[in-house]
C-alpha cells in the first residue's frame, strides 16, 4: 500500500487510483524565460523519482508537465531584448531540455504549451461565464466569480472572508470582489494578443493548467503536484475554475514538495539568489545534487549551502569510488545474480520507506547503508556479497532516482562533441596503422547514426546529417 500526504485533506491518504495499476499525474513546470536554477529543480526532482518508483511499483504512469509560454515576465523580457516575443520561450525551453537531460530526468510523457492549447482555453472560460461563474469587465478582462464556488480556499485552508485584505490578492477596480481572478487579460500595446469573444488579449496564468490537464488527462485525475509557494493562489485558482466547469473534484491528490532557502530566504530570480542548475552540475556531478535533495523529506523546507553539497559530494564520490571498485574485480562485466533472499529484504524495506510518503531520507539512508556492506564485501573478497550489494546500488535503487547511471563520467565531463572527436582520432590512428578495416567501421558506424566524416588535405571533418 502507498500512502501520500494530500494538501486538500490534510492527511496522509492511500493511493486509489481511478484507473486500476495507472497513476495519471499534472506537474505545473516552469514558465520559461531564463535558465532554470535549483530551486526550480527540486520539484523535477521529486517527481521524476516519485514516478520511477510508482513504476517500479507496477504501476503504469501518465505524466504531463506543462511550461508557461505566455506571461508577463516572458512578455517583458522580449522587450527589454527587443527581441520577437515567441523567442524568448523557444530559447529558454532548449535551455530546459540541457538542464534536464544534465540531472538524467526523464521527460513527462505530455509537454503541453499554453500558446497550443488557447482555443481550448477561450471555450473553457465560455463555458464559465454560462454557468455564472465568470464575467466580463467593462475593460473586457475575464474575471472568475469566487463567490459563487461555495468551497473556495478548501485547498489552502483559507477562509475567502479572511483572504480579501490580503498582500498577495490583485486589487482591481474592475473585479466585483478583491480574491476574484483573472481568466482571460485584454490586450495591451506591445503585446501579443488572440482574438476572442470578449476582444483581443491573452489567457491569464491558471486557466492554462486547468486546461491542459484536463484536456489530457480528463475532468479528474490522480494528483495534481508542484512547489508548496503554488498553493496560493495557482493551485486554489485552479481547482476552482475546474470544479466549477466539470461540477467534480479536480485532482484526488495534491502534493507538493517545500521550497529551498538560501540564508533564511527563499530561493528565486528576482532576489538574485541563485545557483543554476548547470552550474552546480558541472561542480559538483547529478548525483550529489539529486541526493542531495532526496536526502531531504519531500515536504520539509530544505536549506541549501555551498557547505552541504561539499559535504555531500564527498559521500558521493566515495560510493561511486566503490561501484567502480567492483566494476574493476569483474573488469566491467558483471555476472548476472538472480535476487536473493537478502535482496528481497532490502527491496522490501525500500519500498516500504518510499511507500510512505515517498521517505526518500529513509531511502537514502539504505543505500549509504548498503553501500557500507559492499565496502566490506569487497575487503573480505565475498563475491556473492559483493554481487548482491553491487546490484541493490546499481540495478534496482539507483535507477530509481536516476542515479549511478553507465554514462555517469561522459554525462558530467564529456560533451558529444569531444566524444565524437574522440572518435575520429582513434579512426585516423587506426588508417595510420593500416587497419582499414577498424577504421572503416567507425566511419560507418557513425555514418549510421547521422554524423558523416569527411576526410581531406586539412584533416577529417564532421558533420550531423
Amino acid at each position: 500500500m502507498i500512502r501520500i500526504y494530500d494538501t486538500l485533506s490534510s492527511s496522509l491518504k492511500e493511493l486509489k487510483t481511478i484507473e486500476k495499476n495507472h497513476v495519471k499525474i499534472y506537474v505545473c513546470g516552469p514558465t520559461v524565460y531564463n535558465i532554470i536554477h535549483v530551486g526550480n529543480a527540486r520539484p523535477m526532482i521529486v517527481f521524476d523519482s516519485f514516478r520511477r518508483f510508482l513504476e517500479f511499483s507496477g504501476y503504469k504512469v501518465t505524466m504531463v508537465q506543462n511550461f508557461t509560454d505566455i506571461d508577463d515576465k516572458i512578455i517583458n523580457k522580449s522587450n527589454e531584448e527587443n527581441t520577437p516575443f515567441k523567442e524568448i520561450p523557444e530559447r529558454f525551453i532548449n535551455e530546459y531540455w540541457k538542464d534536464s537531460n544534465l540531472l538524467n530526468i526523464r521527460p513527462a510523457n505530455f509537454h503541453p504549451k499554453t500558446t497550443d492549447y488557447v482555443d481550448e482555453i477561450i471555450i473553457f472560460i465560455e463555458d464559465l461565464i454560462k454557468k455564472g461563474y465568470a464575467y466580463k469587465s467593462e475593460n473586457n478582462d475575464v474575471y472568475f466569480d469566487v463567490r459563487k464556488l461555495e468551497d473556495y480556499g478548501k485547498l489552502s485552508h483559507r477562509n475567502p472572508d479572511d483572504m480579501r485584505s490580503g498582500s498577495r490578492i490583485e486589487i482591481s477596480e474592475n473585479k466585483r470582489d478583491p480574491l476574484d481572478f483573472t481568466l482571460w487579460k485584454a490586450s495591451k500595446e506591445n503585446e501579443p494578443s488572440w482574438s476572442s469573444p470578449w476582444g483581443d488579449g491573452r489567457p491569464g496564468w491558471h486557466i492554462e493548467c486547468s486546461v491542459m490537464s484536463t484536456q489530457i488527462l480528463g475532468k479528474t485525475f490522480d494528483i495534481h503536484a508542484g512547489g508548496n509557494d503554488l498553493i496560493f493562489p495557482h493551485h486554489e485558482n485552479e481547482r476552482a475554475q475546474s470544479v466549477a466547469r466539470h461540477g467534480c473534484e479536480f485532482a484526488n491528490y495534491w502534493m507538493h514538495n517545500g521550497m529551498l532557502k538560501l540564508s533564511g530566504s527563499k530561493m528565486s530570480k528576482s532576489t538574485g539568489n541563485i545557483w543554476l542548475v548547470r552550474d552546480i552540475v558541472k561542480q559538483y556531478g547529478a548525483d550529489t545534487l539529486k541526493i542531495f535533495m532526496l536526502s531531504k523529506h519531500y515536504r520539509s523546507p530544505l536549506d541549501f549551502s555551498e557547505e552541504g553539497l561539499i559535504s555531500q559530494k564527498k559521500s558521493v564520490d566515495r560510493l561511486n569510488e566503490t561501484l567502480k571498485k567492483t566494476e574493476d574485480l569483474f573488469e566491467n562485466d558483471i555476472p548476472y545474480l538472480a535476487y536473493t533472499d537478502y535482496m528481497k529484504e532490502k527491496i522490501n524495506i525500500f519500498k516500504e520507506y518510499l511507500s510512505d510518503d515517498f521517505n526518500t531520507t529513509k531511502a537514502i539512508a539504505l543505500i549509504f547503508d548498503i553501500s557500507k556492506e559492499l565496502n566490506k564485501s569487497l575487503e573480505q573478497k565475498n563475491k556473492k556479497n559483493i554481487l548482491e550489494n553491487y546490484h541493490l546500488l546499481k540495478n534496482i535503487f539507483g535507477p530509481i532516482f536516476g542515479i549511478f547511471e553507465d554514462n555517469y563520467i561522459e554525462k558530467q565531463n564529456m560533451s558529444s562533441d569531444e566524444v565524437i572527436n574522440l572518435l575520429i582520432d582513434i579512426r585516423n590512428k587506426m588508417r595510420n596503422q593500416k587497419n582499414y578495416e577498424m577504421s572503416d567501421y567507425i566511419r560507418d558506424k557513425l555514418n549510421e547514426i547521422g554524423i558523416e566524416i569527411k576526410d581531406n588535405i586539412e584533416g577529417t571533418t564532421y558533420k550531423i546529417k
